[in-house]
């Protein structure tokens, strides 16, 4: 397949729709002297007509740009080669009609050309020339013409070949634009993919389409046009690609504002650059439908009542009087973005400033296999990468972070082709990718946890405690039809309790590891601070950022350290009997923000009979784990408050008991198998000799033992002997007590507990 090298056009060439080919090309086209020709180019399509190079070379290409898809510059035609099926030979059709919007070169010329004569010049302009549906014809500097181009909307009869424009063809013109609208909407406009926020993008087409497009409607009904949308969302989620594609769907311009734009150094000039984006705006809104996209609104209106800066409080009043000025004759509808809603001035979020706000949560599973979707489809991807595996294992992950994911899997990949060649990218290849890349939202986070994967093979014994929490943690998030099905609800909150060094915390990071939950642990010094009301609101934002990236498991180790009882002779107003109130509240859902939403309510609870079987069960997932999941564990349950004790907040309450002799036998089993040990070793004696240890007794008696084999020989030990481990009970005395375990068992026997 021969290549084609780009060549700079001739002076001669500029504005007649030819292409310069050698002998070679034009036999393989089989065109003929004027033959239409499709030109394909990384960045459009370009329509052509044949013409043969003056000096005969093959491998070169001269295009003239006079008829093009939007999204194509002539200087994306620099240092370019193109393959010879990158030309299409077309076949040409004599037009009938031709619908057109004519884009003259300036608003001056818009004002003082006749819009009844346009018809006449646009056929004058294209007449002999092809066309084709959605391609822009422009025209040089041509004295006396106000024409810049014209862009193609329908043509008779309809056909995606090539059309020819002749005498007999009647052009009308929908739409009469400026140059300087028309860019705004070509570079804006561009290419936009947003995959997974269907639901979102409908709302917000409602808000910009319907007032751009129908403003008359609204005043037969006797409604105010909407002005204003607000998008709510964390960072990097997708707001300012939504609002482009979506201005891009409906053929809108886009003018967008940032705040360090807007701010100047001197007094009044902030509010003068605000009012001149405005009255911009508002200029192009006389042209066509247009968006006035202001990002990050926080830092242009914060609340006023918390800042003394004069300069700040007026710049919020200005912009405030701006949206009032803003009528129905007006097609422009004001889109602001934000991270920060509850930092907004009250006065901005009313209707009539901002008629609705729209909500964008964190990628649901099935939203983030949608996105992982769109961004691998460019990418060369082995078959046994598993979408929905990856969709799961990315918990809390936003669209930046996915786009972050994959362009790192791409450079793993990159790495390992070093030594052997690359033709994908594999799972394994993601995996690592994972250990670097983590999400954006957990930066910031109080309480996260970053932990070695534990599974339930590593922890010894314990089998009921096990089955219990895979009942409780991992059965309502792998099968959560089934609890529909039956009538359940998984449980709020999970207690777990029992003498110190039962694995309780290592049983917790297991059953996280399993269903790939998000992890926060909470601590006593993450969360006690000598200022009033501080630890109440980080514990407040704990369950935020939990519920933001659920399914979550919010970890409460110790906590009869961090909460206080409120049971008789313990009355107080201390900071643990706040926290305590608070983390009731949130047990019971109290806690939750509107703006806190997940996804589209209507999208998840919706039954579409369309939708395949495994899309339903990832809705039905989502749907019903959508709650955090706090699990606390305690050495002494009896200085709990009852109030956390009840069903529908701790509501299931697990005794973690000291190893039995089979659960001592497996530990030994599990903790020896690192450890070369001798094989008259017997770990049933060990067992048997091991009274009062507990689990984690007995992986310090093994260390114990190889630290003896070594110092014995530093040189020449290889294995750990029976006495060794003789010797070790000497040094590692057991951590329970009978009277300690007595009163665990009191405790697991007493009927008020629920079990």
């Amino acid at each position: 397949m021969a290549s084609l090298k780009v060549l700079p056009l001739d002076p001669g060439d500029e504005g007649t729709q030819r292409c310069r080919l050698g002998p070679a090309a034009f036999s393989s086209l089989a065109a003929k002297l004027g033959s239409p020709v499709k030109i394909t180019l990384p960045t459009g399509v370009c329509l052509c007509t044949a013409w043969p190079r003056h000096d005969l070379a093959d491998g070169y290409l001269q295009v003239d740009l006079k008829c093009r898809t939007r999204t194509v510059k002539v200087n994306h035609l620099r240092n370019l080669t193109l393959r010879t099926n990158h030309l299409q030979l077309l076949e040409s059709h004599k037009l009938r009609k031709l619908t057109v919007r004519v884009v003259l070169k300036n608003r001056a010329m818009k004002k003082c050309t006749s819009e009844a004569t346009l018809p006449e010049l646009a056929k004058d302009l294209l007449r002999n020339a092809y066309v084709s549906l959605s391609h822009l014809v422009t025209f040089g500097p041509v004295l006396g013409n106000p024409v810049a181009g014209i862009e193609i909307l329908s043509m008779e009869p309809a056909t995606e070949e090539a059309g020819l424009v002749t005498l007999k063809t009647n052009i009308s013109v929908k739409e009469v634009v400026s140059l300087d609208w028309y860019n705004l909407l070509v570079e804006d406009g561009a290419k936009s993919h947003v995959a997974g926020m269907d639901g979102v993008s409908r709302s917000l087409k409602e808000m910009v389409d319907l007032p751009l497009h129908f403003p008359k409607t609204f005043r037969k009904l006797g409604l105010s046009v909407p002005r204003g949308v607000l998008l709510v969302g964390p960072p990097g989620v997708g707001k300012t690609l939504l609002v482009k594609a979506v201005t891009k769907e409906v053929g809108a311009c886009l003018l967008c504002v940032n705040g360090p734009v807007v701010y100047g150094p001197r007094p009044g000039e902030s509010e003068e650059n605000l009012r001149r984006a405005f009255e911009h705006a508002r200029e192009m809104s006389e042209e066509g439908p247009t968006v006035l996209f202001i990002d990050e609104i926080d830092s242009l209106c914060p609340k006023r009542e918390r800042s003394n800066n004069a300069p700040e409080n007026r710049l919020v009043a200005q912009l405030l009087t701006l949206l009032d000025g803003i009528d129905g004759r007006n097609k422009m509808v004001i889109v602001a973005a934000t991270n920060r809603p509850d930092a907004l001035d009250p006065a901005l979020r009313r209707p009539g400033r901002i008629d609705r706000e729209v909500i964008i949560g964190t990628p649901t599973i099935s939203q983030r296999k949608s996105i992982l979707q769109l961004i691998m489809a460019s990418m060369p991807v082995s078959s046994h990468v598993d979408l929905l595996e990856l969709a799961e294992i990315t918990t809390g992950y936003v669209g930046a972070d996915l786009t972050a994911l994959c362009r790192e899997a791409a450079m793993q990949a990159m790495f390992r082709a070093h030594s052997e060649s690359l033709h994908a990218v594999n799972m394994s290849d993601f995996r690592e990718a994972l250990k670097k890349i983590q999400p954006s939202s957990f930066r910031s986070s109080i309480g996260l946890a970053d932990f070695k994967p534990v599974t339930w093979d590593q922890i010894g014994g314990l089998e009921d405690v096990k089955l219990k929490l895979k009942q409780s943690v991992e059965w309502p998030i792998k099968f959560p039809e089934a609890f529909v099905r039956m009538g359940l609800a998984r449980p709020k909150g999970i207690l777990l309790y029992g003498p110190s060094g039962c694995a309780k915390t290592t049983l917790v990071k297991a059953a996280a590891t399993s269903c790939h939950c998000s992890f926060l642990s909470v601590s006593g010094a993450d969360l006690f601070s000598p200022y009033v009301g501080d630890s109440e609101k980080i514990l407040s934002q704990v369950f935020r950022q939990a519920r933001v990236n659920t399914p979550a498991i919010v970890f409460l180790d110790e906590i009869d350290a961090i909460l206080g009882s409120r049971s008789a002779g313990k009355m107080g107003h201390g900071v643990q009997e706040r926290v305590l109130s608070v983390l009731l509240n949130e047990l019971d859902g109290i806690g939750l923000k509107v703006t806190e939403r997940r996804g589209n309510k209507a999208e998840l609870d919706g039954d579409c009979p369309g939708q395949m079987k495994n899309h339903k069960e990832l809705e039905l997932q989502e749907v019903f784990n959508k709650d955090v999941l706090v699990v606390a564990a305690t050495n002494r349950p009896d200085m709990l408050d009852d109030a956390l004790l009840r069903p529908g907040r701790l509501d299931k309450i697990i005794y973690v008991p000291p190893p039995d002799q089979k659960g001592k036998l497996s530990i030994l089993r599990i903790c020896t198998k690192r450890i070369p040990i001798d094989s008259k070793v017997s770990l049933e004696d060990l067992a048997a000799r091991a009274s009062l240890f507990s689990g984690a007794d007995l992986v310090n008696l093994c260390k114990e033992a190889a630290l003896l084999a070594l110092q014995e020989n530093q040189v020449e030990a290889t294995t750990v002997k029976q006495k060794h481990f003789a010797m070790s009970f000497e040094t590692v005395k057991p951590s329970l007590t009978s009277k300690e375990l007595d009163f665990y068992e009191k405790l697991f026997t007493k009927q008020a507990w629920p079990l």
